[in-house]
């Protein structure tokens, strides 16, 4: 089971789980945790591979690296703790794994808060997937992650998103990279079709103005799906949750709040 810390509230019966991106942890969340647990009960997990959950021991387990098997590991997590619905605030990558749980067990996602979301690879990120598939067993997996995380977030003030981000992925092993970077190359199939489909669950995109790979996208789709709202942030990279906290957290626990208990 992944690794995770849960953080009771004594009044509140709304549950909150966060979902990090690839190479990062639950550890991304720090500027969040203070504020959430004083309204809600806050779930933060670790996924396989990434800060303390263990990782798959045998290469037998490499072809069953999907993005179905990383949601059941959510699942089991809900499951063993006995949480029947939840909101689900997510950033990156993890905004796939949500939207993937909604569209498998959609009566358990009351909300899904997506920051900096991924719904299509614009052609500059899949030359750079298309470079990294060349060179991912030849250099130190930390080089190629270097190099995505500079450029879905490139500007000065995105640093510490970027610092935070490589220092996380550090932990992780070579070939536990490898495997989520093969995972990677299911994705566009799978966005194409959640783009293709209203899923009808309240979505708020939280992004960045300056999120050059994903916003356009975003701004797309959200004028197709019914229940979905996108908030912009000027000044801003992919990690929102991070560059911009104060907002991300007033804003957020505004919209979540807004369901009642």
């Amino acid at each position: 089971m992944l690794n995770y810390s849960i953080y009771p509230h004594a009044d509140s019966s709304v549950w909150v789980t966060f979902v990090h991106g690839a190479g990062g942890s639950s550890s991304i969340w720090f500027k969040q945790l203070r504020e959430f647990k004083k309204q809600f009960n806050v779930l933060l997990l670790d996924l396989r591979g990434h800060g303390k959950s263990k990782p798959a021991l045998k290469d037998a387990f490499d072809d069953r690296y999907t993005f179905d098997f990383v949601t059941e590991d959510i699942l089991e997590v809900l499951n063993h703790l006995k949480i029947q619905k939840s909101h689900f605030v997510g950033i990156s990558l993890g905004t796939v794994l949500i939207r993937n749980l909604a569209e498998r067990y959609p009566e358990r996602v009351v909300s899904m808060v997506m920051g900096g979301a991924i719904i299509r690879l614009d052609m500059r990120f899949r030359l750079l997937m298309v470079f990294g598939n060349m060179f991912k067993s030849l250099v130190p997996y930390i080089w190629l992650y270097r190099l995505f995380t500079f450029a879905i977030m490139p500007d000065s003030n995105h640093k510490e998103s970027r610092s935070l981000f490589v220092r996380e992925a550090k932990k992780l092993y070579q070939k536990e990279f490898l495997r989520w970077y093969k995972m990677g190359s299911q994705i566009s199939s799978l966005l194409r079709m959640f783009r293709g489909k209203d899923i009808k669950i309240p979505t708020l995109y939280v992004m960045g103005g300056e999120d050059y790979l994903f916003l356009p996208s975003v701004k797309k789709m959200v004028q197709k799906q019914s229940t979905a709202s996108l908030l912009m942030i000027e000044q801003c990279g992919h990690v929102v949750n991070v560059e911009q906290s104060g907002f991300f957290n007033r804003f957020v626990i505004s919209y979540i709040s807004d369901f009642g208990n």
